[in-house]
């Protein structure tokens, strides 16, 4: 059996909302959704901004309760008959994260083990046949096949295959 490995923030749980939501409660401004694309949001906001922006992700509860992407759950169900399937975050990177991470993982796809849950920063040290992630950076030393996962940050970048939702995913893999 083939084995997919995915990432979370961006490509299963939407980060995006949470961001526009501490914002506009921090700065009562709101984001600009147009000024983001191909940009990180912390370089879209002015300059007295981006400190604040950029350690949202370093704050208790940021990971908390994000909205699931669309259609990864039916989708990401279905191709767990036909594949091994691997969750690989990045969480050791924001203290808070883990056990959020863990949590929403068990709250929204239960179908996925514990097991099959991997809390990792470098993830060359995946062995999968497939790595689906918004982070191109993400496929150097990575042994399988990158799909890129279209996020507005990374709409410029160039990367084949790329897929923009869950259902080009399941046309892809299904």
């Amino acid at each position: 059996m083939q084995r997919i490995a995915i990432d979370m923030d961006e490509v299963i749980a939407d980060v995006y909302p949470r961001f526009y939501e501490w914002y506009e409660r921090d700065f009562n401004l709101k984001i600009d959704q147009q000024l983001i694309q191909g940009k990180y949001i912390r370089d879209t906001v002015p300059s007295d901004h981006r400190e604040k922006v950029a350690n949202y992700l370093h704050v208790d509860g940021f990971f908390k309760d994000l909205p699931v992407i669309a259609d990864s759950q039916e989708v990401l169900f279905e191709l767990s008959k036909k594949y091994e399937l691997f969750i690989a975050s990045a969480a050791m990177e924001f203290k808070y994260s883990l056990l959020h991470k863990h949590e929403w993982m068990t709250t929204h796809f239960p179908f996925i083990p514990w097991s099959h849950i991997v809390f990792c920063g470098d993830k060359s040290i995946i062995h999968a046949d497939y790595l689906i992630d918004d982070h191109v950076r993400n496929f150097k030393g990575f042994r399988g096949q990158g799909i890129l996962f279209t996020s507005p940050h990374n709409i410029n970048e160039t990367w084949n295959p790329r897929v923009n939702n869950w259902k080009e995913v399941a046309k892809l893999l299904l």
